[in-house]
């Protein structure tokens, strides 16, 4: 069909597809992009379905159940179909199986089991589902694309702030006296940098989310990060609004992301000039959380100040290692190579605010032993720990990281 009909913004095509899968597996078939909203589903007679594809299809979307994050995730993870487990006393039997476009996912077919359980000829036919739901959802999206795609390099131009103001709000239709939030996205990080394909995929599933529920949005994917531009409604309730809609958008990204994701919104502003400097707010959480497997998943600059700030010395002693204290490198030359614990000690009286007995509770030494440690310190690396100004450049050396 060159122009297939529409039921409900969808083609009628997935609908036969539905139907079809339906009849070789003898089961209920409902058809989901990644969002979770319910493309298509089978209307043969005397199909089992249960409350939850029936409010599914009321609602045109999966109700949110927190253990289906894990279910979807294995769905999108595996090569073939699933046999998934029951999540509730009145829910009935399912398969599923991802998607694909290559190895892109673009969503994913369920299957309620009917009397009999499917079989190795059902399988099939769901994965030959999968084939050709891949082939339709591909070709109704080619044309939204090619606008998405140069709403991406608009604000990939203007986050490098290659755009004036102008510019930026035609470029991406901003409309006028409008707040904007930038939101990050990117992979922990882990001993192996992510891959290209995480990051298209983070990039491709980030596109699909956003479009669903925040239609303004802009998408660019730039270095290792997804960025999504947001206009907003007022000032006073955007920062909240950019927080939760960030928030929501890490959880159902990470569903189908590997590494885990961290994302990081940027302050308030009031034109697009400030994108750049959005921009680098963001990299600065994401630097900072993207580095610590215990961080939040979402994160602003307030949540993460102190450690940006670390960061940001540390930068600056890379930089200009002549403005470090010789004696602290000494001190850790010292503790590297003779066994000592100077460092931890002076460190951990520091974080004590010179609380010698809590500073030793930390450490499960005596604190007899804690100061005859601060004493030498000071004898054998110049460290004058008596000075206010020279204590706070001690544990900024100490505490910042690298």
């Amino acid at each position: 069909m060159a122009n297939p009909p529409i039921r409900g913004g969808t083609s009628e095509e997935l609908y036969a597809l539905a139907d079809a899968v339906g009849a070789a597996t003898g089961a209920a078939v409902a058809i989901e992009d990644l969002d979770r909203r319910v493309l298509a589903y089978s209307t043969l007679p005397n199909q089992r379905i249960d409350t939850v594809r029936r409010q599914g299809i009321l609602d045109r979307r999966v109700p949110e159940q927190p253990e289906q994050l894990v279910q979807y995730r294995e769905v999108l993870a595996a090569p073939g179909v699933v046999r998934l487990p029951v999540l509730a006393e009145e829910e009935l039997p399912r398969a599923a199986v991802a998607i694909r476009a290559g190895r892109r996912p673009l969503g994913t077919i369920w299957a309620i089991e009917g009397e009999r359980p499917i079989d190795d000829a059902g399988e099939r036919a769901l994965l030959d589902g999968a084939r050709l739901a891949a082939l339709h959802m591909l070709r109704r999206r080619s044309a939204a694309e090619l606008e998405l795609q140069a709403r991406e390099e608009a604000l990939r131009a203007a986050l490098h702030g290659r755009r004036t103001a102008r510019e930026v709000r035609f470029e991406l239709g901003l409309p006028r006296q409008r707040p904007l939030a930038l939101l990050g996205f990117a992979p922990l990080s882990s001993s192996d940098a992510p891959g290209g394909d995480v990051l298209v995929h983070l990039a491709a599933v980030s596109t699909r989310h956003w479009s669903a529920v925040h239609s303004e949005a802009s998408i660019a994917t730039v270095g290792r990060t997804v960025y999504v531009l947001l206009p907003l409604d007022d000032e006073p309730t955007a920062l909240a609004t950019a927080r939760r809609l960030g928030d929501q958008a890490a959880v159902v990204l990470d569903l189908s992301i590997e590494p885990p994701l961290r994302a990081a919104a940027s302050r308030i502003a009031s034109t697009p000039e400030e994108l750049p400097d959005l921009r680098s707010e963001v990299d600065d959480v994401l630097r900072v959380t993207t580095s610590d497997p215990e961080a939040p998943v979402f994160a602003t600059l307030r949540d993460t100040h102190a450690r940006v700030m670390l960061a940001h010395v540390a930068d600056e002693l890379a930089r200009r290692p002549q403005l470090r204290h010789p004696g602290i490198a000494a001190m850790l030359e010292h503790d590297r190579t003779k066994g000592t614990a100077f460092a931890a000690s002076v460190t951990a009286w520091l974080d004590a605010v010179g609380n010698v007995g809590e500073a030793a509770a930390r450490l499960t030494i005596h604190p007899n032993t804690l100061k005859y440690r601060l004493r030498r310190a000071a004898e054998l690396f110049d460290i004058d720990l008596d000075h206010p100004d020279d204590r706070l450049s001690c544990w900024l050396q100490l505490r910042a990281p690298g």
